[in-house]
């Protein structure tokens, strides 16, 4: 219940959507007697949503996401285990296609195929069943396990949850799979902006794991004044950092998150 209130209030979480829609309320109050408040909801529609395309709004928003957990330390040795959470495949396309086709989180999944290699005695998990509404096709975890396979990684070695919609179900369905021992480290591999959500839900979910973010869509604080080329870039990284900070604030209030920024 909880994941189809969140898919649905969701579309109202992107200023895209909601931005358009202004838009498209102010052109039907135009042919009303409220035209001139149309005519200003129209105007108002179009300013915002080329502050939020064009200008540097979106790398300004979503750079303290990104940067809330430093880089992995290696020096504290192997882990124990290696998690990887899904939101990197298409799970429409592919099955159309035959093929496994990937989005811009790819790295997510190049970057567990090197740790898996690298640390050749560690667990490997994928988190990931469906998110969509609509559209249904395969499972994340079903793509990943042909993925990891092509890798080389050893059928043995992983571990599939196939069943979460969401990053609370990622935290809870892993851990009751996996059922870590005290002590053991667990390396959680997802997108830097989406880390302190991810963090703060397996927190939550009494998993302590170690930070390996990857992802990254801005360079550092030089990207702070950094504006978009296109309209359709500048928005979806605007999108990409207001799902994640009101997903924070959603989490934190109904208790799926430690807190309400989690930090190292």
């Amino acid at each position: 219940m909880f994941f189809l209130l969140a898919k649905s209030l969701g579309f109202f979480a992107l200023p895209s959507n909601v931005l358009i829609s202004f838009g498209l309320i102010g052109v039907v109050l135009m042919l009303t007697r409220f035209a001139r408040a149309g005519r200003r909801l129209v105007v108002a529609a179009l300013i915002l949503l080329a502050i939020a395309g064009l200008s540097p709004l979106g790398n300004a928003i979503i750079l303290p996401l990104e940067d809330r957990f430093p880089a992995w330390d290696a020096s504290r040795g192997a882990p124990d285990g290696i998690i990887s959470l899904g939101g990197a495949f298409d799970t429409v396309v592919s099955p159309a296609r035959h093929e496994i086709a990937l989005n811009e989180a790819a790295e997510r999944l190049t970057a567990m195929a090197e740790l898996a290699r690298r640390f050749p005695a560690a667990r490997i998990a994928f988190s990931g069943g469906s998110d969509r509404l609509i559209y249904e096709g395969s499972s994340e975890a079903e793509l990943a396990a042909r993925l990891f396979e092509s890798f080389g990684i050893a059928k043995e070695r992983i571990t599939l949850e196939d069943k979460s919609h969401d990053t609370d179900e990622n935290a809870r369905f892993t851990k009751a799979l996996l059922e870590p021992k005290p002590g053991e480290r667990w390396l959680l591999v997802t997108s830097a902006h989406h880390m302190p959500r991810a963090v703060g839900a397996f927190r939550a979910a009494g998993f302590p794991v170690e930070p390996y973010p990857v992802d990254y869509r801005t360079r550092g604080a030089i990207d702070i004044l950094r504006p978009f080329a296109s309209l359709g870039d500048g928005l979806r990284r605007t999108d990409t950092a207001m799902r994640e900070w009101i997903g924070l604030v959603v989490y934190w209030a109904t208790g799926r998150s430690a807190a309400l920024f989690p930090a190292p």
